[in-house]
């Protein structure tokens, strides 16, 4: 029986984090996975995703390179080496992350794992079990694709992200059913492919989760693009034919069939809480994840659990950011919790979107008297020199001491712009601080201090 002072349970973007923390600290660790290190973000998410998107950003300017005084009389795509680039960059990246268990001194144990005892995981692999022992353990065993009874996956007509990122060839129709950052990523990578996108959205606008303001501007501008939007539809079941798949649809109290190619579901994410031993030793769950305190302990106070199966958000910088707080408290080291208001959310279609703290809607309903400063990219000499000009920057400000509330960028960088207002609001900057921050120019980032200068009725470029 192998002992460890911190075993952790998934390789993931935030089972690894913590793994290499824990050793830092001077902790024996050990990490268990059954694939291949890094996860579903590294291998099957966040990071391949975001290879296809650059590569679609990428035939975007061929198609429109005489815009900018280039002509391109001729070109062809290969769809075969688009997909081929992405999965490359996931093997070398994994590769990293084997290498920074063996710098750290950590121990790779490949196969399934199950808690036995609150010490105790036996990891299966093949025919083999091993037992491994450690005072501490975190659960980070991460999270798969929802899907709902009638859309059930089948790999083929019915895909969910993982498939959609490795198909042979482009589809001439997709039906998306989900619009949240997975489903209108890949809308916006399809469509720039050729593809005939219908994307579907149970709830009355697309990007649900984002400000109003900027689900509306991506709708705009999706369907500048040709992609057919559906909003207050519901998808009652899907059929997966030899050829073609039907989507049964109901919106306005009528039912609808639309026929695609395929079918991609991307209705969310859930935890992987399933078949690692909760109930062995008595790990509490409540609505399908893990629950914790504000130090990423369940209730077993040795037992720790991060990412994916704690629950939204399902974000891989949350499971980095909990990982931190999980393997330090393990080892006795002063830890600052996750700020969980202070979360950024990126999605990298065109125009991208970011956005972190309250939206309007939600500061209102909690009683604030907001001040909103809001600067179009249009006005940006940086946007219109780069040809990229849709989009906004939208802040909201608490109008007595004009704290900063929350922020939502919709832009061609606002996933890269994001990071200066979550360490603004981290610090509890007010608009005065942001409007007068000196930003460099031109750059799109001045866009930021426009916003700010806009609240305060200074505005000067709109």
């Amino acid at each position: 029986m192998a002992k460890f002072d911190i075993a952790v349970l998934g390789g993931g973007p935030g089972g690894y984090v913590s793994a290499i923390r824990a050793a830092q600290l001077g902790k024996k660790v050990v990490i268990i996975d059954k694939d291949r290190l890094g996860g579903i973000c590294l291998n099957w998410g966040c990071i391949p995703t975001k290879v296809l998107l650059k590569n679609a950003e990428v035939l975007n300017y061929i198609k429109n390179a005489d815009s900018f005084g280039v002509n391109v009389s001729k070109y062809s795509v290969d769809f075969h080496a688009t997909i081929s680039k992405s999965r490359t960059v996931s093997d070398q990246l994994s590769k990293g992350i084997a290498f920074l268990m063996k710098k750290n001194n950590i121990t790779h144990i490949e196969g399934t794992g199950k808690l036995t005892s609150d010490t105790t995981i036996i990891v299966k692999n093949g025919k083999k079990n091993k037992s491994v022992t450690a005072e501490k353990i975190i659960l980070a065993t991460g999270g798969r694709p929802r899907s709902f009874p009638g859309m059930e996956i089948d790999g083929e007509r019915i895909i969910s992200s993982k498939e959609a990122m490795i198909l042979k060839k482009i589809p001439k129709k997709m039906i998306i059913i989900g619009s949240g950052a997975i489903g209108v990523e890949f809308a916006y990578f399809y469509n720039e492919y050729g593809t005939e996108v219908h994307l579907i959205e149970m709830m009355p606008r697309i990007v649900p989760v984002e400000d109003e303001a900027v689900s509306k501007e991506l709708a705009r501008n999706f369907k500048k693009t040709k992609i057919k939007i559906y909003t207050e539809t519901k998808v009652t079941k899907i059929d997966a034919l030899k050829s073609k798949v039907k989507v049964q649809i109901e919106r306005k109290g009528k039912e609808e069939i639309l026929e695609g190619d395929i079918a991609l579901v991307a209705v969310g994410v859930t935890g992987n809480i399933e078949n690692i031993g909760l109930k062995n030793v008595g790990v509490n769950t409540e609505l399908g994840a893990i629950t914790i305190n504000e130090f990423n302990q369940t209730s077993v106070p040795n037992i720790y659990a991060i990412g994916d199966v704690t629950g939204p958000p399902w974000l891989a910088h949350v499971a980095s950011a909990q990982g931190h707080v999980a393997a330090e408290h393990a080892a006795g080291y002063e830890t600052t919790p996750v700020d969980y208001t202070n979360i950024p959310s990126c999605t990298y279609c065109q125009p991208q979107i970011a956005s972190i703290g309250l939206t309007e809607s939600a500061a209102k309903e909690k009683g604030n008297d907001v001040i909103i400063g809001k600067f179009d990219f249009k006005g940006s000499g940086k946007a219109m020199a780069a040809g990229s000009t849709a989009g906004f920057v939208k802040l909201i400000f608490d109008s007595k001491y004009g704290e900063l509330l929350g922020a939502h960028i919709i832009g061609s960088e606002a996933t890269e712009m994001i990071a200066e207002l979550g360490l603004a609001k981290a610090l509890e900057s007010t608009w005065n601080e942001l409007a007068t921050t000196v930003h460099a120019h031109p750059t799109l980032s001045e866009a930021v201090m426009e916003a700010a200068l806009d609240a305060m009725g200074q505005g000067v470029h709109q």
